[in-house]
């Protein structure tokens, strides 16, 4: 890039233009791109072609802006009295001229578009005019196209006066001129170009004018593989196919160059592409892949493996140096340049990393720019127990109902070993007094009830449990703590703290006073726990308070005989409630009345370990 018209990011290789870029200046670049890695001594190059596409930006031009032509009445209709020719630097169909009459003061003229060719339409009289201004405009083919305006001044030289015949002479051009190439019958390709790589510009000259200098390309002969197409056109030679120098190295094409008169001249040209080689044979390893273990802890300098790799190219191309590519891990070994032997760089940690794939390369034949291969390794660090089972959590706390069923799982305990095989299999057990309440399996990690929980009984359990790996070398094991909370469950009946109640009521009492109260209790928490009380049958003498019991007469006594039985249900606010009935006996002290036991002792018999209300 000697003219510094372009400019390439370092980091990541986008091409971009400083300058203004000119077609006719310039329609090819080819520039040279290096690469390197890091401050490694060692780079690659690769060529790049930039074809600069034209656009229309260049009008046609002609020579002058005005002219002059004389004409005479005795010039018959098609003589060619005058050529228009513009010139346009832009190519291809954006240089491509058509010409045609702006304006005109008389239909006497007509122009041939491609040729620019001005004939007489009709013959010309002097009486009827002496001077003809015609504008010819020529216009490219571009899109947009562009426009030349040229004015034509055509003086009629008939006077009938002096009796004078004025006689012009235009001299047509013919095809009398072939084709003839100005580009390098030689050009050279790399083998590892693209699909369309330009790979050479063909270039012929035609001085005729019009159709009979516009040329065209087409290839004879040499191209039978069609490894290459030529643009009819503009004679741009691309690549229609990969190139394989070891397939074939030079080719020969026969190309013409045929321009459009007619009859049509031609020039041919044998146009020699030579393909150059690059350094396109890769290393092969012995083996793919390669496999080996080593043991983890070991110190830094254990031999691994030695790779080898051969190349089938010659001289620089052919010499072998080995090194790893970067990957997780590769920083833990080193490899000798020379001989490809691997041994650690570091001590292994199999728990950090068990298997190392690394890709050792041959990625320097000294060829230019050097090829390479890798081989896949696949070391395994082989095992030592080092680690302990490790628990999800420093502690485990969990809430269970009180009416599980036995055998039921209330939490999956889960320890990690990072070691393999023996080292890293965890086997789980419970110590300290669970009250044979729990137990734990010990290959899942799983603990059960062993037995029905009652909250009333024993609201917490505090245990502990143990993960142990299965080494047969000096097994390694960890503790963790488990509390277990055991929530109420509304299975406990309100119990009233008396039942039957007997109550004296003097005949006078007055109505809204209370005449009793009973009491209940219920064992249960909460709203399993919060007892109501109501008459189990409505009365209008008497009515209960439903949160203290209190038993308040509601209506006079009738007389000091009264006496009633009232059954008082208490019922705690569980979402299934449960209930119990006490008697309530009221009646006046003249009518008093005496409750004995049908029996004076009673004697049972319990079993120590009974259930709690048992009957």
């Amino acid at each position: 890039d000697p003219h510094g018209k372009f400019s390439i990011d370092p980091q990541f290789g986008i091409i971009r233009t400083k300058e203004q870029l000119d077609h006719e200046a310039q329609s090819v670049v080819v520039l040279t791109v290096q690469s390197q890695l890091g401050d490694s001594p060692v780079y690659s190059s690769t060529q790049v072609n930039i074809s600069v596409t034209d656009i229309n930006d260049n009008p046609p031009v002609f020579p002058t802006k005005s002219d002059k032509v004389t004409i005479s009445h005795t010039q018959p209709p098609g003589t060619a009295v005058y050529i228009a020719h513009a010139e346009d630097k832009d190519s291809g169909l954006n240089g491509a001229i058509k010409y045609s009459i702006a304006s005109k003061q008389s239909d006497a003229f007509s122009i041939d578009p491609s040729l620019g060719v001005v004939n007489l339409t009709r013959a010309v009289f002097a009486e009827k005019q002496q001077e003809y201004t015609l504008h010819i405009a020529a216009e490219d083919c571009g899109s947009p196209p562009l426009t030349s305006l040229l004015m034509l001044t055509a003086i009629n030289l008939t006077d009938r006066r002096l009796g004078s015949l004025a006689v012009k002479i235009v001299i047509l051009d013919i095809n009398d001129n072939s084709p003839s190439f100005v580009s390098s019958p030689v050009s050279y390709v790399m083998e590892n170009v693209e699909v369309g790589f330009l790979v050479h510009h063909i270039i012929a000259k035609d001085p005729d004018e019009g159709r009979n200098g516009q040329i065209t390309y087409r290839i004879l002969s040499g191209n039978e593989n069609k490894a290459f197409v030529l643009d009819k056109i503009t004679g741009l030679l691309t690549t229609a196919q990969f190139l394989d120098r070891e397939v074939q190295e030079c080719y020969s094409l026969t190309v013409i160059a045929l321009d459009d008169g007619s009859p049509a001249l031609s020039a041919t040209q044998v146009l020699t592409i030579i393909v150059l080689d690059v350094n396109d044979e890769t290393p092969i390893f012995l083996k793919q892949p390669y496999e080996t273990a080593v043991h983890e802890n070991r110190n830094p300098g254990e031999f691994v493996i030695r790779v080898e790799a051969v190349d089938r190219d010659a001289g620089l191309n052919s010499l072998l140096q080995y090194e790893i590519l970067p990957g997780a891990g590769y920083e833990k070994f080193k490899m000798n340049l020379d001989d490809g032997e691997l041994v650690t760089a570091a001590s292994l940690d199999r728990e950090t990393q068990e298997v190392f794939s690394i890709k050792g390369s041959s990625c320097h034949d000294l060829g230019s720019p050097s090829r390479s291969s890798t081989a896949q390794l696949h070391l395994t660090v082989l095992d030592e127990n080092d680690h302990s089972p490790l628990f999800a959590k420093t502690q485990y706390q969990i809430s269970v109902t009180e009416d599980l069923e036995e055998g039921s799982t209330i939490l999956d305990l889960s320890a990690s070993d990072e070691d393999a095989d023996l080292n890293g299999e965890v086997m789980y057990s419970l110590i300290d007094d669970t009250y044979g309440a729990f137990a734990i399996d010990s290959v899942t990690g799983s603990i059960i009830t062993t037995k029905a929980l009652d909250r009333e009984t024993k609201s917490q359990y505090t245990f502990r449990a143990v993960a142990s790996d299965c080494s047969t070398h000096f097994p390694r094991s960890t503790t963790v703590s488990v509390v277990v909370h055991v929530d109420d469950v509304n299975d406990n009946d309100p119990v009233f703290l008396q039942n039957p109640i007997r109550v004296f009521v003097p005949a006078e009492t007055a109505v809204n006073e209370t005449v009793a109260t009973v009491r209940a209790e219920d064992v249960d928490l909460g709203s399993n726990g919060a007892i109501v009380f109501n008459l189990k049958i409505a009365e209008t003498v008497f009515q209960i308070d439903v949160k203290t019991g209190d038993i308040i007469l509601r209506e006079p006594l009738d007389s000091k005989g009264f006496s009633t039985q009232l059954l008082v249900v208490a019922s705690d606010q569980g979402i299934a409630p449960r209930t119990d009935t006490a008697v309530v006996i009221i009646f006046t002290e003249e009518q008093e009345e005496v409750i004995s036991f049908s029996h004076s002792l009673y004697e049972a018999s319990v079993p120590e370990n009974s259930a709690a209300g048992g009957h």
